[in-house]
């Protein structure tokens, strides 16, 4: 019964999401390129409230919590776990007041709509990890830019999704750079719930009423620490938080 039901609400919620990244992108277009990136980064948001919108066809919420206020006058460094493609999502609705900005691989720029279109003219960070000559000088690039303008960075250190929530080794290489490029930045893991839970193959069948959460934890302080150091404790909190909360959900 409830398998019928995840494949019937999963349809339903394809055709809304396909229609909202058609029309959205043809309005990122109009507005980028007639009113500039600030306007654009309004449609972004927009676009990713819509999507969120969409999840409540499935019966499907989300929620935010923050361990502590997060300052919305510096660059913050968002160090998450990641699950699926929604986690993005409830990022960029959910912390729009921090503009955060993604590092992406090279390949989701081309062939998505609305998607692919943000990710070109976004500034986000386009890498290609088979060439890390040029992963490298363009996580530089981004980084000078989200510190510049006050934005903020989000990277997940695991490199690719872990659908089933169970963590997968933290890499160094990416937060390192970021650091180095955004000295007075803050540190901030966020641990990502759920998602994983909602599209466990892919786009369908999606599964129906999935509580997924998006939990801001301690900023870290960095001083005197490596970036080794820093990436070892934002993993230790995400794992830290996620175990107790499998816990008391068992």
């Amino acid at each position: 019964m409830k398998k019928g039901l995840d494949y019937i609400l999963s349809c339903i919620f394809l055709l809304y999401f396909g229609l909202i990244l058609l029309i959205f992108h043809v309005v990122q277009y109009v507005v980028y390129n007639l009113w500039g990136q600030k306007a654009h980064q309004k449609i972004v948001e927009a676009l990713n409230f819509s999507i969120i919108m969409g999840w409540h066809l499935t019966g499907s919420t989300y929620s935010l919590t923050q361990q502590q206020p997060l300052k919305t006058d510096k660059t913050i460094i968002f160090v998450a776990n990641h699950q699926s493609m929604f986690d993005i999502v409830g990022i960029i609705w959910l912390l729009r007041k921090h503009t955060p900005l993604f590092i992406s691989k090279k390949e989701l720029s081309k062939g998505i709509p609305s998607i692919s279109y943000n990710l070109r003219v976004g500034k986000a960070a386009l890498i290609d990890r088979k060439d890390p000559k040029q992963a490298i000088g363009e996580i530089l690039r981004f980084s000078k830019y989200v510190y510049e303008n006050n934005f903020s960075a989000v990277i997940f250190p695991e490199g690719t999704r872990s659908r089933n929530g169970q963590l997968k080794p933290f890499a160094v290489g990416g937060v390192a750079t970021l650091l180095k490029k955004c000295p007075e930045a803050l540190l901030v893991p966020i641990a990502i719930e759920n998602t994983g839970l909602f599209n466990p193959k892919g786009l369908f069948p999606l599964r129906s009423f999935t509580k997924m959460s998006w939990n801001t934890l301690m900023p870290i302080a960095r001083e005197g620490k490596t970036a080794e150091q820093l990436v070892a404790e934002a993993e230790t909190q995400i794992a830290t938080f996620l175990k107790k909360n499998q816990k008391q959900m068992a």
